[in-house]
Order: C-alpha cells, then sequence, then structure tokens
C-alpha cells in the first residue's frame, strides 16, 4: 500500500495541471469525441447506445467509435480504475502498478518492484503516446506486466492464483481494445507457454503442468468471453474494412499495383519502422532529433544563421519552434522510444550476471520485438511473418512494439539487481562483468558524446525538400543551404547534449551499485538513489513532450470544439439526414473527424475504414474530374472549404439526391471491377449498378416509368430510419445510406414484413419496393451485440467465481 501511495503522488506530481482542473489537449482524445458526437448525444437523449452512427464516412457501426457493454464485469472494472484519478495520472498509476505486481511475482522485493514500476511506466514511448492521445494503446501496454505476471505466478508458484491474476489482467488487456499490442503480448506469453512446459515434461511434473495449463486456458477463455460483443463486432466489422480482403483486382491508376488480396498494403503497413541506427535511441533520447516538429534555442546553429542573415530576433524564434529535427525514415514521430539510460546500463549488465531461466525467453522475445520494430529495414525476416504468419497483415506502425522492448528491458534490469541483492555473484566475475557492462553503455555514450558524426551523418530524407522550400520562400539558394545545414549541426549538438546526459546518469547510477557491491552504503540507501535518480532520468525527457502546456482549463476545451459561422450555417438546415464533405481541414477530409462533432461527414478519422467506402473514395471523389453524380447520390448537401487564415465558408450543393429515390432503370455488372468502373459515367438517380451477387432478388423486376412515385425519410435515428413510399408500380429504391450487412445487421421491414436488403452503387442500399403506400424501416439490429451480451454475463459470473475462489484457498493457506 505504501508503494500505491508512492505511485499515485508520482503520477499526480508529474501530471500536476490535474489539481487545478485542467485536462490534456490531445488530438486524438479530440478526435475520438468528435467521432462519438452523434452516439453520445443520442446516448444522452435517450439512454440507448447505437450501434450505427452516420457521423463520419456517410456511415460506419458505432461500436467501433464508442458503446457501452453492461453485463461486462471486466469493462466496468476497467472504467472504474480509469476513474481513480485524473488522465493522465491514471494511466501512469496503471502502468506502475501493474509492472509492480510483475516484478514482485519474479522474486524481486517492495523496493525493487517500486524502482522496476516507475521505469516501466515513465519510458519516453508511453509518456509520447500520452501526449498523441493513444490511451487504448496506452492501456494495452500498461496492464500488459499484469497479464506475464499471472502466467509466471501460475508456472512458478500457484496455479489458481496465477490463472486467477491471469484472467483479471487479461479481461483488462482486452478492455483497453487495442488488439495490436495485445497480439504482440500474446505471441511472447505463447512461446513463453511453450518454453515453460518443456521445462515441466523434462521433469517429468506432467500432472502439475496440466493443472497449470488449464487453469491458463479457463482464464483466457473468459477473459475473451467478458469481452464477446466487443471482440465479435470487431470480427464481423474487420472483414469488411482495409484490412479485410478486397474484391477489386484492378488498380486504383493505370499501371499501378492490384489491391493486396487480404490484410493492408505492404508499404503502407510498414511505413513506420525503426532505422537501425535509430535503435540507439533507448539509450539517448535525442540522437535522431526528438519530434517532426521541434524547437530550438537562441544558442542554437539555426538561430544564429537566422538571425546573422539581418531576420527579426523573434520571427527567428517562430521559426526554430517549429523544425523537422528528426532526421530519422518515419513519416510523423512525436518523440523518441527512451528507456532510459539508467534501464539500459542495468539491462546490459543483466545480460552478464542474472541466471533466471526466463533470461533466454526474455532475451529472444526482445530481439524479436527489435526485429518488428524494424519493419521494412529488416525486411527478409519482416515480409516473411507479414506474408505468412496469421494476422500480422492487418497491423501498421510495428514500432509500437517498442513498449513491449522496453517492459523487458526494465524486467532484466531489475533481475540484475535482485542478482546483486541476493550475493549470487562472484566478487572477481562481477567486476569483470560490471566494467564490461559499464564499457558498453557509458563506452558507446562517450564516443557519441565526443564525436557524434563518427557513426551518423544527421541528414534527413526530406532535407533536400526542406532546402527547396527555404530557397522559395528566401530566393536564396545558398541561404537556403546555410539553413540546412545548420540544422544538420543542430541535431549533432542534440545527439552529443543528451550522449553527455545518459553518460552522466549511468556513472551515477554504477556509482551507487558499485558502493553498495563493496559494502561502503545500506541497500536501502541504494534504493532510495536509484529511485530518485531514476525520476530525474525519466522526467527529465518525458517533460520534454508530455508537460504542464500540454494541459487546458475545461474552458478552452469547450471553446476549442465551438462551431465556427459556416458550421453554424449548416446546422441551422432542419433536414435529419444529410452529409457534409469537409475541404477546410489541412490534414484532409480523411485524416480529420473535426466535422463530424457538428454534422454527418463524407470524411472522418479512424484506423479501419469500410473497404468499399474507402475505394470510392480512392477511385471516384479523390481523383481528378471525377464524376459529381457521386456526391451526389451520397446527399451531399455542404461542402466546407478554407482560406489561407482558416476561415471556413459553405457552398451549397444543389445537386444532393435527398435521401431516397426511385430508379427508371438498373444493370447488373458481373464484378466489383465492373461495378466500380461503371462509376466513372453513371448517373444514379436514373440507373443503378447492382452486382450479379443480388440478380436473383430483382428475378422478375420490370420498371416502368413512374413520374409520380416518391419516397420520402419521416423519422430518423442513427440506428432506426422510417421511409414512406407511394408508387403506382413496383420499383426499385436507392437510399442515400452505406451498406454493410455482414450478418444481417440490418433488418429491414416493408409494412412490418421482412425484405431483403440490396447493395446498389459500389456502397448504396437498395430495395425492391411494391407498388401502393408503404411504410419502411431499417433498424440497425446485430446479432453480435444481441447474443454476445448474454456471454459477456456468463463469462462475467465465471471471472469472479475464479478470482474469489483463488483468494479464499489464499485465505485458507491451502496450497494448490
Amino acid at each position: 500500500m505504501v508503494a500505491v501511495v508512492g505511485f499515485v503522488a508520482l503520477s499526480v506530481i508529474y501530471a500536476s495541471p490535474v489539481l487545478q482542473g485542467k485536462k490534456m489537449n490531445q488530438y486524438d482524445d479530440v478526435q475520438a469525441k468528435a467521432a462519438a458526437r452523434e452516439i453520445v448525444t443520442y446516448h444522452e437523449k435517450t439512454g440507448e447506445w447505437s450501434a450505427w452512427t452516420n457521423g463520419m464516412f456517410a456511415g460506419m457501426p458505432g461500436f467501433l467509435i464508442a458503446a457501452d457493454y453492461p453485463t461486462s464485469i471486466s469493462t466496468k472494472l476497467g472504467q472504474g480504475i480509469n476513474k481513480i484519478l485524473p488522465a493522465p495520472a491514471n494511466y501512469l498509476l496503471i502502468g506502475m502498478v501493474s509492472a509492480y505486481i510483475l516484478l514482485l511475482v519474479v522474486g524481486a522485493g517492495s523496493w525493487l518492484a517500486a524502482l522496476g514500476g516507475i521505469a516501466f511506466a515513465f519510458a519516453s514511448f508511453n509518456l509520447v503516446s500520452l501526449e498523441a492521445g493513444h490511451v487504448s494503446k496506452m492501456l494495452a501496454i500498461f496492464y500488459a506486466p499484469g497479464v506475464l505476471a499471472g502466467v509466471l505466478l501460475a508456472f512458478r508458484k500457484n496455479w489458481l492464483a496465477g490463472a486467477a491474476l491471469t484472467a483479471l489482467f487479461l479481461s483488462l488487456e482486452l478492455y483497453a481494445n487495442h488488439v495490436q499490442i495485445t497480439y504482440y503480448l500474446g505471441i511472447g506469453i505463447v512461446l513463453l507457454v511453450i518454453g515453460e512446459s518443456i521445462g515441466y515434461i523434462r521433469s517429468g511434473k506432467i500432472k502439475q503442468l496440466s493443472f497449470i495449463l488449464a487453469g491458463l486456458v479457463f482464464a483466457a477463455v473468459i477473459s475473451v468471453g467478458t469481452h464477446t460483443t466487443r471482440l465479435w463486432n470487431a470480427y464481423d466489422y474487420t472483414k469488411e474494412t482495409i484490412r479485410g480482403k478486397p474484391e477489386l483486382t484492378a488498380p486504383v491508376n493505370p499501371g499501378g499495383k492490384a489491391p493486396k488480396q487480404e490484410g493492408l498494403d505492404k508499404e503502407y503497413a510498414f511505413s513506420y519502422s525503426y532505422g537501425w541506427g535509430e535503435l540507439i535511441t533507448l539509450l539517448i533520447p535525442e540522437a535522431y532529433g526528438g519530434s517532426t516538429s521541434g524547437g530550438l534555442d537562441d544558442k542554437s546553429e539555426t538561430y544564429k544563421v537566422l538571425v546573422g542573415r539581418g531576420l527579426d530576433p523573434a520571427n527567428a524564434q517562430n521559426i526554430i519552434q517549429q523544425l523537422p529535427l528528426y532526421w530519422g525514415d518515419q513519416p510523423i514521430v512525436g518523440g523518441p522510444a527512451y528507456v532510459g539510460a539508467i534501464v539500459f546500463f542495468l539491462f546490459i549488465l543483466g545480460l552478464f550476471i542474472v541466471k533466471s531461466p526466463l533470461k533466454p525467453w526474455l532475451v529472444g522475445i526482445i530481439i524479436l520485438y527489435l526485429v518488428w520494430a524494424l519493419g521494412k529495414h529488416f525486411e527478409i525476416v519482416n515480409y516473411l511473418f507479414f506474408d505468412y504468419f496469421p494476422m500480422f497483415n492487418k497491423f501498421r506502425a510495428m514500432t509500437m512494439v517498442v513498449a513491449l522492448v522496453q517492459l523487458l528491458m526494465v524486467l532484466i534490469g531489475i533481475l540484475a539487481l535482485k542478482t546483486i541483492a541476493e550475493e549470487k555473484t562472484d566478487q572477481k566475475e562481477f567486476s569483470k562483468q560490471f566494467l564490461i557492462s559499464l564499457g558498453i553503455s557509458a563506452g558507446l555514450c562517450l564516443i557519441l558524446a565526443v564525436m557524434p558524426s563518427l557513426l551518423f551523418n544527421f541528414q534527413g530524407p526530406n532535407d533536400a525538400q526542406l532546402q527547396a522550400s527555404f530557397a522559395e520562400q528566401a530566393k536564396d539558394a545558398g541561404f537556403a543551404q546555410q539553413i540546412v545545414n545548420a540544422i544538420v549541426q543542430d541535431r549533432a549538438g542534440m545527439m552529443k547534449g543528451d550522449a553527455f546526459r545518459s553518460l552522466i546518469f549511468i556513472l551515477l547510477a554504477a556509482g551507487v551499485i558499485w558502493l553498495w557491491v563493496k559494502d561502503k552504503v545500506k541497500p536501502l540507501v541504494v534504493y532510495t538513489l536509484l529511485i530518485v535518480l531514476m525520476i530525474f532520468d525519466m522526467f527529465g525527457v518525458d517533460k520534454r513532450y508530455l508537460n504542464n502546456d500540454d494541459f487546458i482549463s475545461s474552458y478552452a476545451a469547450q471553446v476549442a470544439i465551438t462551431p465556427s459561422p459556416a458550421d453554424e450555417q449548416i446546422m441551422k438546415d432542419p433536414d435529419p439526414d444529410f452529409r457534409v464533405f469537409d475541404l477546410s481541414n489541412p490534414q484532409g477530409p480523411f485524416n480529420s473527424a473535426a466535422a463530424s462533432y457538428f454534422h454527418k461527414s463524407l470524411g472522418g478519422y479512424h484506423g479501419a475504414k469500410l473497404r468499399r467506402y474507402q475505394e470510392l473514395f480512392e477511385r471516384q471523389i479523390a481523383k481528378q474530374n471525377s464524376n459529381p453524380e457521386i456526391l451526389n447520390m451520397l446527399n451531399t448537401k455542404y461542402i466546407l472549404m478554407g482560406d489561407q487564415q482558416g476561415n471556413k465558408t459553405v457552398q451549397v450543393n444543389p445537386g444532393a439526391y435527398g435521401h431516397a429515390w426511385f430508379v427508371k432503370n438498373y444493370k447488373i455488372v458481373p464484378d466489383a471491377n465492373a461495378e466500380m468502373a461503371a462509376l466513372d459515367s453513371l448517373k444514379p438517380r436514373e440507373e443503378a449498378v447492382i452486382d450479379k451477387r443480388f440478380a436473383d432478388k430483382l428475378s422478375g423486376l420490370t420498371i416502368q416509368p413512374d413520374s409520380s412515385a416518391k419516397i420520402s425519410l419521416i423519422s430518423y435515428k442513427p440506428n432506426e430510419l422510417i421511409y414512406e413510399s407511394n408508387s403506382g408500380r413496383e420499383g426499385l429504391a436507392v437510399f442515400a445510406e452505406i451498406y454493410y450487412n455482414v450478418r444481417d445487421e440490418w433488418k429491414v421491414t416493408i409494412d412490418d414484413k421482412p425484405a431483403d436488403l440490396l447493395r446498389a452503387d459500389y456502397v448504396l442500399r437498395a430495395l425492391r419496393v411494391p407498388a401502393g403506400k408503404h411504410t419502411i424501416k431499417f433498424s440497425f439490429e446485430p446479432v453480435s451485440v444481441a447474443t454476445g451480451s448474454k456471454v459477456d454475463l456468463v463469462s462475467s459470473i465465471l471471472l469472479v467465481v475464479l478470482i474469489a475462489g483463488a483468494l479464499f484457498v489464499e485465505v485458507k493457506g491451502k496450497k494448490v
């Protein structure tokens, strides 16, 4: 409890603005709120959570954005834990406590476990991710040590307690809802279980192994079971997204590459890859320039060049605060993956002195994870994984696996200190290993501090483009070259400064440990000094990226999402269901959900968009000389434009078709390629394009002209649309709504009788409507929600029973 209180204090000290009621200004968090706006507003009005939203991408499942799972106890527990402290202090607390438990399980004492908890939680990758608003990713990372703790506890001490701990943390890990991190963690744990099982089999402990494996399998099943609804939703949805299998085989542009037949495109998936040299940031934080857009001070070479040219100091200051200091290969970087100089030294030392049977697994998994983080720079291995390993091609930005590398490096480092504390080292041999470890870590820092250009040139892949931009602005190519040269020098200076910094922390920590080994100081003093040094080391780097400037008052946060006059103009339209195409945002319509806060938007911001809609955007909306009727069929009533000053203006699109219409004709096409090609010149109000797989539903339908035919939307809810139709003859109606029907989620009735839902014009819904006056109702009712919630409930009960049973056995002192 003392440790937990200390963690609480440390979390709040780091995020001290939360004590003033301030909140983090996170880009991804703002995007998430905008994306979920329609769902949240509907919930506030009705108390219900809509499983569909029209707020983004003209319509998509809402459970991918915001949802509640009332029968999932692990979801409720996760939500409750998140409320213990204000964000981001709550997440830091979770990370420290989770790692603390893991380190206690491997036998570290409370002091060493506390040290490791602090080191893990404050590794810079975590703080950089929190600053960006990657909350689900961070929760998955911070719960990961607890899952590992449960598995190790089952194998090393108590199978029942281990199963209970695994079930608890795995259910929270899944609550985080970041499948990619869980996937990487899961592969590591599977390899651990295989290795441990082989050891038990060799020892003849088959019975004990059977209990352990049965307990862990049961824990995994009920943990997954408490999230059946969420995972089922995601499983079904993935099939229809850019991570699923496409139907198009024709390339986007003539002569280009054909679409990948399953999973993500390789180039897209590996766009974020660490360069080999960039791994040095684990030891020297800003060796690669820190973040994509970083700042320098008035002592920098770039500032001197600008002022020396006669530029006003104030303008020079503005320029040097937004420079591309990062010079690696990744498109955008918020900051480095700095594990800490002290941790790095302890990790190297642990490679020599730790004798734990865990060590081979730890080292092997670290190597595997680092290979994955290298991405396209180690294609001989990673491309094989991408092409052949199950689910591997569903994810991008594999650089995030470095967060688990940091955890395992901390674990080895703490095991090294545990080995010293237990005096399990030969003094003479230890001295040799200690000096070698010091030479590797401190020696590398010293070399790069004195001669940073020995191994690196500090030139980025975009420097030529940067120089051209400066030359165009200054009308002086020579001056532009001077600026870029100065930036390169400043990058070298950043490495040099941080190398000296890491060197100092390594020498201080090594000195404390050396005195400890020589019995010059007491263990309590050593632990206290190491914790203090760790805090200063990690806070000093973390505050460069997540600091008090990232917090804003609640009032400022509200002002940030105030509608512009253009938004207000659109919001006066009483029509409940039309769309807005936002071209005013610099990020582009498919990289920002800002418009979704106020409107039903054609664009949005999400990592897994519906594939057909993405293809429609790429091959129709975004291309030159696109068919304007595509925007019309999506009922795009308004287009937001922006000027150079950031002001928005509204263009009314008089050609928008409205909610639904009867077509005069339809044609059946053989496949997706033909369907997409037909859109080039299609007039959707006149004719519908239908894939042949729906042809049997249109058997016998002959459309005859009926100028009086009419269909109108009479009731709108995100998950329920009611229309009224009136026609003299049977016809084919097309609705300006996105088609999604993996398991017949959209229930369609005509006068309360079931009807067959069709797909038209590549992405829209269509329906065969009989003559006369009828009421047509669309209701989004996923079977995954109805059935999944029952499985959630049963699994939640079993989770409680397992944990309660393990606690009962522990209290009774029975050995299991």
